[in-house]
C-alpha cells in the first residue's frame, strides 16, 4: 500500500522523465528533431495535467470522505449500541431530531418557552410599523416574569407610535371572568387595539378547516417575522420564521380571524363587544364612538386624553400588579 502511494506521489516525475527520454531518443538516435520537440512538449503538458488532476481528485476524495463520516456518524454510533432498551431509546431520539430537522428545512427555528418570549420582545423592539397578534386569553400575563417583561416591550413599542393589534380568542363565558377583564382592560387602556374573537364563531363543526389546526397563538411583526406556539406540547414551545411564503400563510390567517373578531368598548368598567354594549355606540371609519347618553361607553379606538388620565390616576403601584399585564406572544 505504501509503495502504491509513493508511486502515485511520483507520477508527475515519472511522466516527465518518460517524455524527456523519448525526446532524447528521437533527437539523438533517430535524428528526428521535430518529433523529439513535439514529444518532449507533450510529455511536459501531460505531467502538468496529471499533477493538476491528482490535486483535484485528492481534494474531492477528502471532502467526500469527511461528508460521509459526518452524515453517517449518528448511524454508526447507534449501530454500536447492543442493549435493546438503549437501542429503542436511541431510535426515539433520532425520530425527534428528524422532526426538528424537518422544521429547519421549512425555515422554522424551534424555541423553548424562555427563548420564545425573549425573541418576541426583541422582535417587538425592532418593529417599525405594525404588530398583529392572535392570543388565547390566559392569566399568566400578570404573574409570569417572561410575559410581564414581554409586555414591557409592547409598551415601549406604543411609545414609538407602533400600531399593535391583538385579537384575543376566548369562549363567551370567559368574558365575565374578573381576571379576564383585568387583562383586557389593562391592554385596552394602555393603547393596544384590542379585539375579541369567540371560538364558536371561528371553528366549523365536523369540518377540517384552517380553524381546526390554527394555534390561535401567534404574532406577525411588520409582515416580515412570525412567531407561533405549537398546538401540541413537546420538546419545544414555539417557533419563528422569516420565510416569505410562510409569513404569507400567517397573514392570511390573521385576515380570516380579524374578519370574525369584534371591536370592544369599555362599558360600565367592563370590556364588552361594541355590539353588546349597554349604551348604544356608533361605529365609524375611525372607530366606535358613544352616542350622547348618560352612561359613558369608551370604544376600542377612542383612547384619548380622558382614558389616559383615568389610567394614570390608578397609580404605578397598582399598574405593576393589575395594569401591566403581559401578552401571550405567538
Amino acid at each position: 500500500m505504501n509503495i502504491k502511494i509513493r508511486i502515485q506521489n511520483m507520477a508527475v516525475l515519472i511522466e516527465f522523465l518518460t517524455g524527456a527520454a523519448l525526446g532524447l531518443f528521437f533527437h539523438q538516435v533517430l535524428k528526428y528533431e521535430e518529433a523529439s520537440y513535439v514529444i518532449f512538449g507533450i510529455g511536459v503538458l501531460l505531467s502538468l495535467a496529471t499533477w493538476l488532476l491528482r490535486e483535484d481528485l485528492d481534494h474531492v476524495r477528502e471532502t467526500l470522505t469527511e461528508q460521509y463520516r459526518h452524515s453517517h456518524e449518528l448511524t454508526f454510533a447507534i449501530a454500536q449500541i447492543n442493549d435493546p432498551e438503549c437501542q429503542g431509546k436511541a431510535q426515539e431520539l433520532v425520530a425527534g431530531i428528524g422532526k426538528t430537522i424537518a422544521l429547519l428545512r421549512q425555515g422554522y427555528i424551534p424555541l423553548d418557552e424562555t427563548e420564545f418570549y425573549l425573541y418576541g420582545a426583541k422582535a417587538t423592539d425592532k418593529s417599525q410599523k405594525q404588530i398583529r397578534a392572535v392570543d388565547p386569553l390566559t392569566h399568566g400575563w400578570i404573574s409570569r416574569g417572561s410575559m410581564v417583561n414581554f409586555y414591557q416591550s409592547n409598551l415601549r413599542a406604543l411609545q414609538r407610535k407602533i400600531n399593535i393589534l391583538r385579537i384575543f380568542v376566548l369562549n363567551r363565558e370567559e368574558l365575565q371572568d374578573p381576571e379576564t377583564q383585568k387583562v383586557l382592560k389593562c391592554q385596552f387602556l394602555d393603547g393596544i387595539d384590542v379585539r375579541i374573537a369567540f371560538r364558536d364563531e371561528l371553528t366549523s363543526s365536523g369540518e377540517s378547516t384552517w380553524a381546526n389546526t390554527c394555534s390561535f397563538n401567534f404574532a406577525v411583526y411588520d409582515a416580515r417575522v412570525v412567531t407561533d406556539v405549537f398546538t401540541h406540547p413537546g420538546t419545544y414551545y414555539g417557533r419563528k420564521t422569516k420565510e416569505p411564503a410562510e409569513v404569507a400563510k400567517y397573514l392570511r390567517l390573521l385576515d380570516l380571524i380579524e374578519h370574525n373578531a369584534h371591536q370592544v368598548v369599555l362599558d360600565q368598567d367592563l370590556i364588552v363587544p361594541a355590539g353588546e354594549a349597554v349604551t348604544p355606540v356608533s361605529v365609524t371609519s375611525t372607530g366606535t364612538e358613544p352616542s350622547p347618553k348618560k352612561r359613558s361607553v369608551t370604544s376600542g379606538d377612542d383612547k384619548g386624553k380622558s382614558l389616559t388620565k383615568l389610567h394614570a390616576s390608578k397609580g404605578r403601584s397598582e399598574a405593576a400588579v393589575d395594569i401591566i399585564s403581559q401578552p401571550r406572544l405567538a
